[in-house]
């Protein structure tokens, strides 16, 4: 047997401070529009009626995203149709289904609904869980406060 001697690593450059980010691939975005964009194009986006028939039939699992500052303020989803409040920081833990920390609803083919207020944070949440497996996650076109807009059913 001929034994394989193990690869060089190549010394950080001083010339070039990036190099790390170019070892993993990581993305580069020209501006938050860019990184919207992106990942909006890995989501099927659904309007505030089209989420509210899904959550209303039992189809998917509405999660409102916003800080509780916000939804004192602004309002909340009405009750009776059990949205869950899960802060943006905390979102990723509580939707992976490998984690320790997920909800019980957590599952690779569960329909997840990000709602955040004007529905700008819930495409980059939604594509967060889109990344981690839930394939089915997407985000409501508009947020709240579209939704409320809609006259489609809130608390204060």
């Amino acid at each position: 047997m001929t034994a394989i001697a193990p690869a060089a690593t190549a010394p950080a450059s001083t010339h070039d401070p990036l190099w790390e980010t170019r070892l993993f691939s990581a993305p580069h975005y020209d501006g938050i529009d860019h990184q919207l964009a992106d990942a909006r194009s890995r989501l099927r986006r659904v309007s505030v009626r089209a989420a509210y028939q899904e959550v209303l039939h039992h189809r998917a699992v509405l999660v409102d995203i916003r800080p509780a500052a916000q939804r004192a303020a602004e309002g909340e989803v009405a009750a009776h149709l059990v949205p869950l409040v899960v802060e943006r920081n905390v979102l990723e833990w509580r939707f992976d289904p490998r984690h320790d920390a997920r909800l019980p609803v957590a599952g690779f083919d569960t329909r997840v609904l990000v709602l955040c207020q004007e529905g700008y944070t819930s495409s980059l949440a939604a594509d967060a869980l889109v990344r981690l497996g839930v394939r089915r996650a997407s985000d409501v076109v508009g947020g709240f406060r579209a939704w409320r807009e809609a006259g489609l059913p809130v608390a204060r």
